[in-house]
């Protein structure tokens, strides 16, 4: 489907019985409940709908130049690449416990180390702390990884939702620091951008897998309330920023999502520095559709394309 057409295709219904049980966990408004329950509520929807590992992996929980990471690798013999993952939840939610099964199918299927992260969170570690910890990472793969039985030369970032928004910008922040790049990245249905006005926002402004209330108030524990210093920090809202001299990235949007044209914003801005850019658009997801692939056909398929592209970028 071309980027920028509109779209008849109805939310798939796979999705529409995983956004019903999401909504029974975390309904309209819950992004008002205090924090701690804002964070029990969502892992408990992750672990309804967690799959068992796959065979043929190691996982192993380890400090990163402070940074807690669960890393994932498959057993065969290294050196092999490594992916920086930063997992979504508003940058608020989440953790290494919601996106396990995630991560370890990604690190079976792409033949690559997955480093998820256990990064800080606001509203009490607003940004750049999601930065800096990325960055700690990164740091520990360049110095550790041979020892670790990992490339650091070959290091992919990545990441879902927010997580996008820390995959660009880390590579932002690497550039201007004159610092090898990762060799590609991979934005999963990516938070980028602030604009609510948008058409994908006005048509899923009350989306059950993310609304607009939902990113606003996501938004302002990230960067402080509107109109603070960070609003206007490219590195916190990559749609802001210039974007030469990236890496080949990977891009994944879900239409039923109020995020869809921050991604395809960002595909643009992107083709037009020149940089190679894969490109999916999914006419029958929502938000967080990974979550929902055992339950949903384009779901699956488009976690499959997603798993390829890390396989692809890694292995070039």
């Amino acid at each position: 489907m071309d980027d920028t057409a509109s779209n008849s295709t109805p939310l798939d219904t796979g999705m529409a019985a995983f956004n019903k049980i999401l909504a029974e966990s975390t309904p309209p408004g819950s992004e008002t409940w205090p924090i701690q329950r804002q964070r029990d509520s969502w892992d408990e929807v992750c672990r309804k709908f967690r799959a068992p590992r796959p065979p043929g992996l190691i996982v192993s929980d380890m400090m990163a130049n402070g940074v807690s990471v669960r890393l994932f690798r498959p057993e065969t013999d290294g050196p092999l690449p490594a992916v920086i993952y930063a997992h979504g939840g508003g940058w608020v939610l989440g953790s290494p416990e919601t996106h396990d099964d995630i991560c370890a199918e990604m690190a079976v299927g792409a033949g690559c180390a997955i480093a998820l992260m256990n990064y800080r969170k606001a509203p009490e570690h607003p940004f750049p702390a999601q930065l800096e910890d990325s960055l700690k990472v990164w740091r520990w793969l360049k110095e550790h990884g041979n020892q670790n039985g990992l490339d650091p030369n070959r290091i992919i970032a990545a990441g879902d939702s927010c997580g996008g928004q820390m995959s660009v910008a880390l590579a932002l922040a690497l550039r201007d620091l004159n610092l090898d790049m990762p060799i590609g990245l991979v934005l999963i249905y990516p938070a980028v951008g602030a604009d609510f006005s948008t058409p994908s926002y006005q048509r899923n402004a009350s989306a059950p897998s993310l609304s607009r209330a939902e990113m606003e108030h996501y938004l302002s524990a990230f960067l402080g309330p509107p109109g603070s210093p960070a609003w206007s920090d490219p590195k916190a809202l990559p749609a802001l920023a210039d974007v030469n001299g990236l890496p080949s990235t990977s891009i994944t949007a879900a239409w039923h999502d109020p995020l869809y044209d921050d991604a395809v914003n960002l595909k643009h801005k992107l083709e037009m520095a020149g940089i190679p850019v894969a490109f999916r658009s999914e006419p029958a997801l929502a938000h967080s559709y990974m979550r929902a692939r055992y339950h949903s056909k384009p779901a699956m398929e488009s976690f499959q394309w997603i798993v390829g592209e890390i396989r692809k970028l890694a292995h070039a």
